[in-house]
């Protein structure tokens, strides 16, 4: 498997390209692209179809190759031939999705797992091979993980979107996943609570996955670094947000019934990146291999029943009492000493990553002159019980499923990177892995708009700068209700039937965002402004308390170029209450640079808002 240290690029190059072609490129179908997760069917399932997830990851090594072609300065026109076959998998997906766009625009708004759209495909047609209802189809992770990868891609250089429907169903397919961090799903495993009911549960490694492509596709443009801005994606900011606070309040758990699941390891680490507490990333990756680690690679998650020898594999689910009956033998899967190889080296952490190697290397199996990584390992009947009373004792067999083409690809792609053949940043032109430990410093712009000449005058006696809408040269200011009526039009397409985002109350992470529409510079009053419901301007105590959770709110959460610009409307009530002292203690505190720990610039608009 190891291409030798002494050999000449161009020789290691072309030694991952025969193993690539024979392992992976020969797999891919000619018509739709799109591979199948494995040609065995077995006791356990036919695995002949294209699921979204083995896609996407089967293709990392083709992907990672054609990188290093056009790296090396030695490519022979397999850099070519490498992408656009990367291309061809990623557009098969694609078009399979758009079938189902009217699952896509019933989602928006159901979030019912029938309307989901479908996990797996016919690998021959691209069309759908089970039921709505006959499959655990909503897969969070799996959608997010084709999301985060036609980022990435994109960014480096390749062309997977063509047209502007095409535009239109990937913005669509952003506010499909904006939710999540309120969805319940099934799940890396399809089958959702630990207790493999069929239940549908928030999972964290869904949710870490969407996270990550919520980001990724945050001002990317489609169709590659040009001015055309119809083919730019948008995302609420809020929405990416909410799925870091709930994130972060599960791990390291994956979810209600699961204590620990070894898919977070792709949340830590590559490809998503989606946790920049670095002291909470070594947490969960400690819990993971504390829990789940063991010889032959890690169990997805403890109680876990798939493929041992005493799973009764004629029914889909368990009863809740059955699962101690797999303690201490759940399989021990390989694939997740892939995701610890590459993430040691990303860490630089090169002794790791040679150790993970070598580990790697002596549970291939050698199959037809290759060594295959298999799908898992597990307990043999016969040494069930040993295995139980002294836990890592008994040697494992692999199973069938040899070799699983995702492990496989992300060995190969590791290796690329070990050698030294592959950069990176090449695989990661996002630059995703630099926001673990990143510190945040931002600092919150405050513009104050008079209602009246009244109101102005009396803040310029304050010693407060504010001013009149209708002096703004350039500016118009709008309610926050607006913005959800713009976002509504984002991604109309009559012609696939897909609506714009739902009307949904707005954030301040999205109206503190000053907007270019037309020739016209756009900013949006906080949500809490509402002309039509505005009660705070009756309370200043609670309209200072609102004001500061926003400020916090805003500065742990801001992730965009610039700074954040939240415009406050100041009228006669605000100044003319029993109470009014308290807004004018926030005004008074804000001046000074500093409201509760957060950083603050109080001005006028029209200066403001060309410095976000």
């Amino acid at each position: 498997m190891r291409a030798s240290s002494t050999l000449p690029t161009a020789e290691k190059l072309e030694h991952y390209f025969r193993q690539i072609s024979t392992i992976i490129l020969s797999r891919q179908d000619p018509i739709t692209g799109l591979f199948p997760a494995s040609t065995e069917v077995t006791r356990h399932g036919d695995y002949t179809d294209a699921w979204v997830r083995d896609n996407v990851y089967a293709i990392q090594s083709v992907w990672g190759l054609g990188l290093a072609y056009r790296e090396s300065g030695c490519d022979n026109g397999r850099a070519y031939l490498l992408e656009q076959t990367v291309v061809k998998m990623m557009r098969g997906l694609l078009t399979a999705m758009m079938h189902q766009a009217d699952k896509v625009e019933r989602f928006k708004r159901s979030r019912d797992p029938r309307d989901a759209l479908h996990a797996k495909y016919d690998t021959r047609s691209g069309l759908t091979v089970v039921g709505d209802d006959q499959w655990g189809h909503l897969q969070l992770d799996a959608t997010g993980l084709y999301m985060l990868m036609l980022a990435q891609m994109t960014r480096s250089g390749l062309r997977i979107v063509f047209n502007l429907d095409e535009v239109d169903f990937v913005q669509n397919l952003v506010y499909y996943l904006g939710r999540a961090y309120r969805t319940p799903d099934f799940g890396m495993w399809e089958r959702g609570n630990k207790i493999n009911n069929g239940r549908a549960e928030i999972n964290a490694s869904s949710l870490g996955v969407v996270k990550a492509s919520l980001e990724a596709m945050c001002g990317l443009n489609l169709f590659g670094d040009n001015r055309y801005q119809e083919s730019v994606i948008h995302v609420i900011g809020d929405d990416i947000a909410q799925a870091r606070i709930t994130l972060e309040a599960l791990l390291p758990r994956e979810s209600n019934s699961k204590e620990v699941d070894a898919a977070l390891l792709s949340v830590i680490g590559y490809p998503a990146f989606a946790v920049e507490d670095e002291k909470l990333v070594e947490k969960t990756r400690r819990w993971v291999l504390e829990k789940l680690g063991g010889r032959y690679g890690c169990k997805r998650f403890l109680l876990d029943g798939h493929q041992t020898v005493l799973e009764d594999t004629s029914r889909l689910h368990y009863e809740a009492a059955e699962l101690k009956k797999f303690r201490h033998i759940e399989s021990e899967w390989p694939l997740f000493f892939t995701y610890l190889f590459i993430e040691a080296l990303f860490r630089g952490d090169y002794v790791e990553a040679s150790d993970y190697r070598k580990k790697l290397e002596k549970l291939a199996v050698h199959k037809d002159g290759i060594n295959l990584l298999p799908e898992l390992y597990y307990v043999p009947r016969d040494k069930v019980d040993a295995e139980k009373a002294q836990p890592h004792s008994q040697n494992r067999l692999p199973n069938g499923n040899t070799p699983l083409i995702w492990a496989q690809s992300l060995y190969y792609l590791g290796c690329l990177i070990d050698d030294g053949l592959l950069s990176l940043t090449a695989i990661d032109p996002l630059h995703r892995h630099a926001r673990i430990g990143r510190p945040k410093r931002i600092e919150v712009q405050i513009a104050l708009l008079a209602e009246s000449e009244e109101v102005k005058d009396e803040l310029d006696e304050l010693g407060y700068i504010s001013e009149l809408a209708k002096d703004l040269q350039g500016i118009v200011v709008k309610e926050a209700r607006d913005l959800s009526r713009v976002f509504s039009y984002i991604g109309l397409n009559h012609k696939l039937q897909l609506s714009g985002r739902p009307i949904r109350r707005m954030r301040v992470l999205a109206t503190s965002q000053v907007y270019r529409i037309g020739d016209e510079l756009v900013v949006f009053l906080p949500q809490f402004q509402n002309q039509t419901a505005f009660y705070m301007n009756l309370d200043s105590h609670l309209l200072v308390e609102q004001l500061a959770a926003e400020l916090g709110y805003l500065s742990r959460h801001w992730d965009q170029p610039g700074r954040p610009l939240i415009v406050l409307v100041v009228n006669r009530s605000m100044l003319k209450a029993a109470d009014r002292d308290a807004f004018l203690a926030f005004l008074q505190e804000a001046a000074t640079g500093r409201v509760n720990a957060v950083n603050v610039k109080l001005g006028a608009l029209s200066r403001l808002i060309h410095q976000t």
